[in-house]
């Protein structure tokens, strides 16, 4: 965990990112502002919420995918401990279920690693005043999910099993329930998600962050 000395009158930012040359690059942006400053860095979920402890950011920029534990987990801990957190997704990931999950966490803002310099300040600088920032291709993905029947938990256990790739079989004796639920499972899950096949299913998980590869 890296820390940088603060100022006062600035809106004091926490980065939580797992690859290095990102954190550093994100700190040349923030601190390049006269209104910003990078109070400190992490590289996991984990150390994340133990620097969002020492530090007390204004506004917070999390990642999503991380070693130890996951930004969504870590945005759930901090908001649990702190409920008056700001907290921006910056991460690769477009999946309207990943998007869905941020802001249910407590996230008000959710950004895609491939904007301009000028839409992560702006962003910053509108949730520390309170306000939302969510980009347009966002909202068009959130309000795809939205419109979408929820998978159960069950179903989703069986949704990760077929991206990993196993028969309804080795499916049956994994989660310790018959093929014909197996069966039962993939027909409403087929259905729910708009796919004609274990194929499509998978691709359409994976898209739209269902389902994770580890």
């Amino acid at each position: 965990m890296e820390e940088i000395s603060e100022h006062v009158n600035r809106i004091r930012i926490l980065s939580v990112d797992d690859h290095p040359l990102l954190r550093e690059g994100i700190a040349a942006i923030i601190n390049a502002q006269p209104d910003m400053l990078l109070s400190a860095m992490a590289s996991s979920g984990r150390e994340g919420i133990q620097s969002f402890r020492q530090h007390r950011p204004d506004v917070t920029l999390m990642d999503l995918r991380m070693p130890e534990l996951g930004g969504v987990e870590a945005i759930v801990a901090i908001r649990q401990e702190f409920r008056d957190a700001r907290l921006i997704v910056l991460t690769t990931y477009d999946g309207d279920e990943d998007i869905y999950r941020s802001l249910q966490a407590g996230a008000q803002g959710y950004l895609l690693k491939d904007m301009f310099f000028e839409e992560l300040e702006d962003a910053i600088r509108k949730v520390h005043a309170g306000s939302r920032r969510i980009p347009a291709q966002v909202a068009e993905r959130l309000a795809e999910r939205m419109g979408s029947s929820d998978l159960t938990s069950r179903e989703l256990e069986v949704l990760e099993q077929i991206v990993a790739g196993n028969s309804n079989k080795a499916i049956a004796h994994r989660l310790s329930i018959s093929e014909a639920t197996v069966k039962s499972h993939i027909n409403s899950i087929l259905s729910k998600l708009g796919v004609s096949d274990r194929t499509q299913a998978a691709t359409t998980a994976l898209q739209r962050g269902l389902v994770h590869l580890r």
